[in-house]
Order: C-alpha cells, then structure tokens, then sequence
C-alpha cells in the first residue's frame, strides 16, 4: 500500500469548542501546511515541536492565530510527515481551514484514513489498529484500560508468540517430510502434540475471554428479574435517575425489555428491566416473560427483586451469572429477621432508599468478576473472537491427526489453517474488503 497523496481532515468532534485540531498527513504534509502558514516555516521545524503563528484562509486573508506541531517520518502516528495546526473551535474556522488546505493540494481524508496509513507503514499492527477505535470510543475506566494494554500491542505480541510456535511446529512437520526416506526423527510425534496442544489451550483462553472482554466494552448485562409488581421498573428508573420505564400497579405492565446503560465504579452496566415473572395465560406477556428468562440466562448479573409485600424468592433460571437479592418496599415492609441471611440489600425503589448500597454491590460484583482476569488478556473484538474459534477447530484436527499418526503432509493443511487465522487478527493475511470494512467504522480525522 503506497500513499502518493496527501491528507487532511479535522480530527476533533464537529461542532463549536474550545479548540479544533487539523490535521495533515503525506509527503507534502509540511509543504501544505507552510502554504496557509504565518510565521517561522513549518519546513524549517525540527520533528516534535509547536509553533504559534497565524493560519489563513482559501483568499489568503488572516483566518486565525494557531499552533502547529510538527512530526516528520518515520516518527509520527501514520509513519508520514505530519502537521497538526490546533486553531479556536468555531465551525467556520474549521471548515475554512480545510478549505485553505485542500485549495493547497491536500485532500479530504476518508473515515480512519490516517490510522490506515499507520497500518500500512508498519506503526501499528491490524489488532493494534482497532485498538484505537476501542480507546475513542471506551465508555469506562475499564473498557480504556483494555484498550489502552491492546493499543501497545499486549495482545499481538501474544498472537506473535502463539504464530512462532506454530512455525516451529509447521518446520518440523516439514523436515519430516523432506526426510520421510530417511531414518532421521527430528522431533517425537509426543514433543509436536505438546507444542499443539499448548498452542490450543491459549487459544481457547483467550477465545473464552470474550464474554468477559466484551461485557466490559459493551456494557456488563444486569438482569432485574422478580415477580409482577415487585418493582423492576421502578427500580431501574431509580438506578438512572429517569423515568426510563412506565411504572403501574397493574400486573403485567412491562412485557419486553426495557434497556439502559450506567456507569458505576469505572464498569458500564447495561439494565435490563424484565417482564413479571407469573403463571398467566396472556400469549403477548407469555413472550415477554420467555424474554426475561433469555435474559437472565444470558446476564453477567442478576437483581432478583424480592416485593417486600409478598415476600417470595423469585425463581431465577440456570445460568452462571452472579445474583445480589434485593428486599424492595423497605418503606412500607421492612425486612424481617428471618430474611436478613438471604438479602444482599434492602431498598426503597421508590423513595431512593438503599439505592447506592446496590450501586456499590454491582461495582464490586464487576470488580470481583475482572479481578478473576487481572493480568490477563481480555478479547474485546467479535472478528477477533471469530478468528480464534476457527484456530481453535483448526488447531484440534491437528492434534487429533497427530494423536492418529496421520500423514504430516496432511497435517500440515491444517496447521497451516491455524497460522492463517492468527495472522489475520493481526493483518499479515487480510484483504482490501477487511481493510475497509475496520476502517470506514472509524471517525473521519482518525
């Protein structure tokens, strides 16, 4: 991939701010920039210094007072000359100065264009690339920090060490081929199944991460479950601080999922509010309380509402989510002895009551979830997720051949196949469609 041309796009959000920030990128990068520029000339900067002066606009006149930041090749973000020119954020200084630009010989960058161009010089891997999409658009403290490790290339260089070890395990096969007339054994069908058989379990871990990884990105899903009335809506409107669901005393009143996302403790919460769960022979509520069932079974946490009125334990489905029990209508129903060992918390949905010791039990409920991880890589993307389930199906015909004696010629299709798949998380092995398809999801300036 080779960039002739030139680019430029404002890098900071649309609208009026404090500041905006252009930015060009291409061999006449600095060229370019030194056209609209008053001042010392940019060509004269060293790499890595700011410079005040004045830009003008597409009729040569004064447009406004800005610094310049100066990063020659290879040693910028695209591996490219680069200029920053940091201008005020009014909508009219922006897009005049991209007009000055263009007028100069730039053009307008397409979505993600600029970290493309990283990745096509070789300054940031594929997996390293999305990285940054991760970072622009992490919601939480946790989220950021899984794509800040991701972004300096945790996670490639782990892809890396999983792709040398089946190298080595690809040369050996093959030596044995080349030498299959011989009597010369270069390495025990034992030591090559070791070496697949580890590469598998990495594989598989980081394969299971995904429902972690993704929960933390996403939103960790939090099930409120509980019979009819027993206050699920209300309690989500309290946990928002909105009246994001309709709240009724009539039985059945929520009959699909209402959903919203909180940030508690540094994790983004993604609330479900269920449908009553009752006997009834309505067919539409019957829907939604098979929903709220799907829901609960695929949560990460589960608030099973206990109505302090009518104080029995919901039936919560089979499923492996962490459930913190939740005594609601303490303001009219207080708690009894007998119920203080099987409540984690006792709330007022609708006086606010409680509400910030079930806030602090969801952080510390997801802090305890992320702990179980802690120095461990977490995958966050689904190509990612996919790629690594098809070198896992790869990966296990190669050990089941090996564990079979089957010819290594055949082996190695399949081994082969394993390569290929990590190699394409990391971009070694991709196509213009992927390419285009990861970048025209990033902001334009990006």
């Amino acid at each position: 991939m080779t960039n002739t041309d030139t680019i430029a796009a404002i890098s900071t959000p649309a609208g009026t701010g404090g500041i905006a920030v252009a930015r060009i990128s291409g061999p006449a990068a600095i060229a370019i920039a030194d056209a609209i520029w008053q001042g010392l000339p940019l060509s004269h900067a060293k790499s890595h210094t700011a410079h005040y002066g004045s830009v003008m606009d597409s009729d040569g006149g004064e447009l406004d007072q800005a610094v310049a930041t100066v990063f020659r090749a290879p040693a910028s973000f695209t591996g490219e000359d680069t200029v920053e020119i940091s201008t005020h954020g009014s909508a009219y200084v922006q897009r005049e100065i991209l007009n000055s630009l263009i007028k100069a010989g730039a053009r307008m960058a397409e979505a993600g264009e600029f970290t493309r161009r990283a990745f096509a010089n070789g300054k940031l891997d594929l997996a390293q690339a999305e990285a940054v999409a991760d970072v622009i658009a992490s919601q939480s403290r946790e989220a950021n920090r899984i794509a800040i490790s991701q972004m300096r290339g945790q996670f490639s260089s782990r892809l890396q060490q999983l792709r040398d070890q089946l190298l080595q395990l690809a040369s050996l096969l093959e030596l044995e081929l080349d030498f299959s007339e011989e009597d010369v054994e270069f390495a025990s069908r034992e030591a090559l199944l070791q070496i697949a058989r580890q590469v598998k379990a990495e594989v598989e871990r980081l394969s299971e991460s995904f429902r972690t990884g993704s929960a933390i990105k996403n939103g960790i899903p939090v099930a409120i479950i509980g019979a009819t009335n027993a206050g699920k809506s209300s309690l989500l409107n309290a946990l928002l601080g909105d009246d994001r669901a309709i709240v009724s005393d009539i039985h059945g009143t929520t009959r699909d999922i209402v959903e919203d996302t909180i940030t508690i403790g540094g994790y983004t919460f993604r609330l479900m509010d269920t449908a009553g769960l009752r006997q009834t022979s309505d067919t539409i509520e019957n829907l939604g309380i098979q929903r709220s069932v799907s829901a609960a079974s695929n949560a990460h946490i589960i608030i099973a509402l206990i109505d302090g009125s009518n104080p029995t334990l919901p039936q919560t489905p089979p499923t492996t989510a962490s459930v913190i029990w939740a005594w609601n209508k303490t303001d009219q129903f207080p708690p009894t002895a007998a119920s203080t060992d099987t409540i984690d918390c006792a709330i007022s949905a609708k006086t606010g009551s409680g509400i910030e010791r079930l806030k602090a039990l969801l952080a510390d409920t997801a802090a305890r979830e992320a702990a179980s991880h802690a120095g461990e890589i977490l995958i966050t993307n689904a190509r990612h997720h996919q790629a690594l389930l098809q070198s896992s199906q790869s990966i296990t015909r190669v050990i089941q051949a090996l564990e079979a004696n089957i010819s290594g010629d055949l082996i190695s299709i399949d081994l082969r196949l394993t390569i290929d798949h990590l190699s394409s998380i990391l971009g070694q092995i991709t196509t213009p469609e992927i390419l285009q398809s990861i970048f025209t999801r990033f902001c334009i300036g990006k």
